[in-house]
C-alpha cells in the first residue's frame, strides 16, 4: 500500500527554489504581448546541493520556508529566507539525520510546522515559534503501518490536519486544535473505504485547506479527491478524472476559494505523459477533466487570475501556465520543480532538485 510513498522518501535530487523573474537561458521560448503571462520564466541559483526540497511555504515576496532531505543520507534541513532569497539561514531541528522533511507550513517568519514523513516513528511533526532557533517535537506516529504524507492549517493557524496512508483500509487523519502544539488521531468512522489507495508526498500539497473545507488526493487503486467540511471528522470521495496507477494519481491540489480549485498529477512511471493530468472543480465537490500537460503536475498555485503548475522527475520536467482556470495549459519553461507557492503580493516560489534556488 505504501510502496510508492516509500519510494518518494528516497531523495533523488537536491533543492531548488525559484520565483518568477526575467527570462532565463533554460526556459522554453514563448510568445505574446509585452507584460503578458507569455513572459513568465524562472531565475535559478543554488542553496544546498545536498538537499532535495519538496516542502515549501512562502509567506510573502520576502519570507519563505523550504524543507527537504539529504541526498547523501545526512541530516534533513529547513531553510528560511527573509530577504527575498538573497540569503538563506539553516534553521533545521536538531537530530534530523535520516529524516525526510517533506512538508512545511508557516504563519510568518517566526512560526512554522514541519512534517517528517515515513513509516512508523519516521512520521513526526516539529514546531518552532522563534524562527527555527528552537524546535519542539509535537507528534510522533506510533502506528507501525501509518505513513503521514502532508499537513495543512485552517485560516488563523489554530486548527490543522495531517493525513496518512490508509490503516486497516482507511486513510488516517491527525488533528490539532492549538496551532500544532499537540496532535490527536481522529476516529475513522467518517472515512470512506480506501483500500489500495495512498497519498503522494511529492510536493507537500496532497492535503489542502481553504476556508472551512479540506481536501486530499489519492492514487494507486483509485485516483480520488476526498473532501471534508467538518474539520476532518467525515469525508466524501469523488473521482478525480486523473488516471490511477501504481505510481499514478493526484499529486497536488490548490484552491482559489472553497469552491474553485485544481488538482494535478500524472504517472511517475511515464513522466512525459501529461494526458488527463489535471482536473478542476467549480463547487469544491465534483471534478471535471482539465487540460493536458506536457510534464508531471506535482504542484499548482494560483497567481492572481492565472494558474501555474510544476513537475519534475529526474531530467524530465516543466512549468506551465493556464489563463482559463485549468481548462488549457501552455508550457512556458522546461525547468521543473516539485513544489510551488504563490503569495498574495504576487510572488511565486518553487522548490525542486539539483540544488537550485531563485527569487522574484
Amino acid at each position: 500500500m505504501r510502496t510508492f510513498s516509500r519510494l518518494l522518501t528516497t531523495p533523488l535530487y537536491a533543492v531548488a527554489l525559484v520565483a518568477l523573474s526575467a527570462p532565463a537561458a533554460m526556459a522554453a521560448p514563448s510568445s505574446g504581448p509585452p507584460g503578458s503571462l507569455a513572459e513568465l520564466d524562472w531565475s535559478v541559483s543554488t542553496v544546498d546541493a545536498d538537499q532535495s526540497f519538496r516542502g515549501l511555504d512562502a509567506v510573502d515576496r520576502s519570507t519563505a520556508w523550504v524543507s527537504g532531505a539529504s541526498v547523501s543520507g545526512g541530516a534533513a534541513r529547513v531553510y528560511l529566507t527573509q530577504d527575498g532569497g538573497d540569503s538563506w539561514d539553516d534553521v533545521s531541528p536538531p537530530g534530523s539525520t535520516g529524516l525526510n522533511f517533506r512538508d512545511v507550513e508557516a504563519q510568518d517568519a517566526l512560526t512554522a510546522t514541519v512534517l517528517a514523513i515515513g513509516e512508523g516513528e519516521d512520521s513526526r511533526i516539529y514546531r518552532t515559534t522563534d524562527g527555527g532557533e528552537t524546535w519542539s517535537e509535537t507528534f510522533r506516529n506510533t502506528e507501525p503501518t501509518a505513513f503521514y504524507n502532508c499537513l495543512d492549517f485552517y485560516p488563523g493557524g489554530k486548527r490543522g490536519l495531517a493525513v496518512s496512508d490508509p490503516v486497516d483500509g482507511k486513510f488516517r487523519v491527525a488533528s490539532t486544535e492549538d496551532g500544532g502544539r499537540s496532535w490527536s488521531v481522529l476516529p475513522d468512522a467518517g472515512m470512506p473505504d480506501s483500500t489500495g489507495e495512498f497519498n503522494f508526498s511529492a510536493s507537500g500539497d496532497c492535503l489542502t485547506i481553504s476556508g472551512r473545507d479540506a481536501w486530499f488526493g489519492s492514487g494507486g487503486a483509485k485516483s480520488r479527491i476526498f473532501h471534508s467540511t467538518d474539520r476532518g471528522l467525515t469525508w466524501t470521495a469523488a473521482e478525480s478524472t486523473i488516471p490511477a496507477g501504481e505510481a499514478a494519481g493526484v499529486f497536488g491540489l490548490a484552491f482559489k476559494n472553497p469552491r474553485q480549485g485544481v488538482a494535478v498529477g500524472g504517472d511517475f512511471a511515464a513522466p512525459t505523459d501529461g494526458v488527463d493530468a489535471s482536473a478542476t472543480t467549480r463547487n469544491g465537490e465534483s471534478w471535471t477533466s482539465g487540460g493536458d500537460l506536457t510534464h508531471l503536475g506535482e504542484d499548482a498555485a494560483y497567481l492572481r487570475r492565472s494558474l501555474i503548475v510544476v513537475g519534475e522527475s529526474g531530467p524530465v520536467g516543466g512549468s506551465s501556465v493556464s489563463g482559463d482556470g485549468g481548462r488549457t495549459w501552455r508550457q512556458f519553461s522546461e525547468v521543473g520543480f516539485h513544489t510551488l507557492d504563490c503569495t498574495a503580493d504576487g510572488a511565486c516560489w518553487a522548490a525542486g532538485g539539483r540544488g537550485r534556488v531563485g527569487t522574484l
